[in-house]
């Protein structure tokens, strides 16, 4: 029997397996949960998902605003983008079936009602954008469930309630943003466990309903670089120990009923440039220290 050169046998092989993976299918639960969410989400976001594959199908692109990668003989949805489109009515729960997602932007709509504890699903997810939106609730527990979460926009809602404790632990957690909403408790709630918030850079709290002072033990947040705690009900002196988080470089206290005086270590901290303090009860005489302006700068500017 006549045997082929390998040579040749790989020249006849390999469009065949590149015909395979150009032809792999999306996995099927990614299939149906996007279908599910088209038919949800209404006209605005419709028109532009064409075909029945959310990651392309033969000529069809991919769904704009769906990312897709190859697993095995499979694609998964591994980002989904749908904000600014002015999306109308619940968080589409069928999101949570997108068990490979790594990424979730649907800010800047018109969502309502509670984010859903299903959400906890998402193991994968790294970045989580639901901000500028109405959702109502408080903010689900089920978001310590999900060790990869690097930042999470939460911002200008409607959420009530306090902030889940186990948020607290998770390891990968760079930048929190739960400013603009109506959420109560105190910072003493969120750091009384060692090791809390081992990763955390930006800690936006602005705008809310918390109470209660500075702890001591927020200085254990040692990769902190800015703490916004602007238009809150908080109060009491500002402990001398915040000054020792090495990297603070924004720290936001205007109105707020803060007392007594600003520890010198923070005049002599090598990082801080903006210390806001207007709007408080300190002594007469403490004045903040750098550039004494409002920053008008994007959250998008501090975040990698």
């Amino acid at each position: 029997m006549a045997r082929f050169p390998l040579a040749i046998l790989a020249i006849l092989v390999s469009p065949l397996l590149f015909s395979a993976l150009a032809l792999s299918k999306t996995l099927k639960r990614d299939v149906k949960a996007l279908n599910e969410i088209k038919a949800s989400l209404g006209w605005r976001v419709v028109y532009s998902w064409v075909g029945d594959d959310p990651c392309g199908d033969g000529d069809l692109p991919p769904w704009s605003g769906v990312t897709c990668s190859s697993q095995g003989d499979y694609r998964v949805v591994t980002e989904l983008e749908v904000y600014a489109v002015s999306i109308v009515g619940p968080f589409p729960t069928a999101v949570t079936n997108l068990l490979d997602l790594t990424r979730l932007d649907l800010h800047n709509n018109k969502l309502t009602g509670p984010i859903p504890p299903q959400i906890g699903r998402l193991k994968r997810l790294k970045t989580l954008y639901l901000s500028f939106n109405s959702f109502k609730g408080e903010i689900p527990a089920e978001l310590a469930n999900l060790p990869e979460l690097r930042y999470l926009y939460l911002q200008e809602n409607r959420l009530t309630g306090r902030i889940p404790p186990g948020l607290c632990i998770l390891p990968n957690l760079r930048h929190l943003d739960i400013g603009n909403n109506h959420l109560v408790g105190t910072l003493r709630e969120l750091t009384r466990n060692e090791g809390c918030f081992p990763a955390l850079r930006n800690f936006y709290l602005n705008n809310n309903y918390f109470t209660g002072g500075i702890p001591a033990q927020l200085a254990n947040v040692t990769n902190l670089e800015i703490l916004y705690l602007s238009y809150n009900k908080m109060s009491g002196i500002i402990p001398a120990e915040i000054a020792r988080i090495p990297k603070l470089t924004f720290l936001y206290l205007d109105h707020n009923q803060f007392s007594g005086r600003i520890p010198d270590a923070f005049y002599k901290h090598p990082f801080l440039k903006e210390m806001y303090i207007e709007g408080n009860s300190f002594r007469p005489g403490v004045k903040p220290i750098g550039v004494h302006r409002v920053l008008e700068l994007s959250d998008s500017e501090f975040l990698f």
